[in-house]
Formats: structure tokens, C-alpha cells, sequence
């Protein structure tokens, strides 16, 4: 299984966007990295990641998937680190 990042602008004031966070939740492994910066874990390609999700955001909205292997931080919780090095 990949490794893929999604980060996205919400840009619509006081939505509710608990229906993307759960689809992000439904791949088969995940960790939140930042505000709105995720990585999931799974053998969906890029495009399929965000078909999927762009169901969950208005037009105006922002989306990037990328696949990743190596990657650095600074702060982040042994929990995120964790599940990165797996």
C-alpha cells in the first residue's frame, strides 16, 4: 500500500465538512497532520483519492493529492510520527 497526502482549502465559512473528514477516515489507514493536511495509506492512485473526495466539497474548494516516501517534520505527535514510519 501507497502513501498519499491530501491537503485542501475549505474555502466556504461555517460548512460542515464532518462527510470529507469521514471519507478520509475510510481509507484503509490514516493519520491528520495538520489543520487540513492528512495522509491515508492505501492502493487508490492519486486521481481516485480525489474523485472521491471532491463529492464532499463545494466548487470553490482547494484539493491536492500527492503519493510521498520521504518526508520530514518538526512537531508533529509520536502518534503521527509513528504511524509515517510504518
Amino acid at each position: 500500500m501507497a502513501k498519499h497526502l491530501i491537503n485542501y482549502d475549505l474555502c466556504t465559512p461555517g460548512k460542515n465538512y464532518d462527510d470529507l473528514i469521514e471519507a478520509i477516515k475510510a481509507y484503509e489507514g490514516w493519520a491528520k497532520i495538520c489543520k487540513s493536511c492528512w495522509a491515508v495509506s492505501t492502493n487508490s492512485t492519486d486521481t481516485q483519492i480525489c474523485n472521491n473526495l471532491k463529492q464532499y466539497m463545494d466548487s470553490n474548494d482547494v484539493l491536492f493529492v500527492c503519493p510521498f516516501n520521504d518526508w520530514a517534520s518538526l512537531n508533529l505527535s509520536k502518534a503521527v510520527v509513528d504511524w509515517l514510519n510504518k
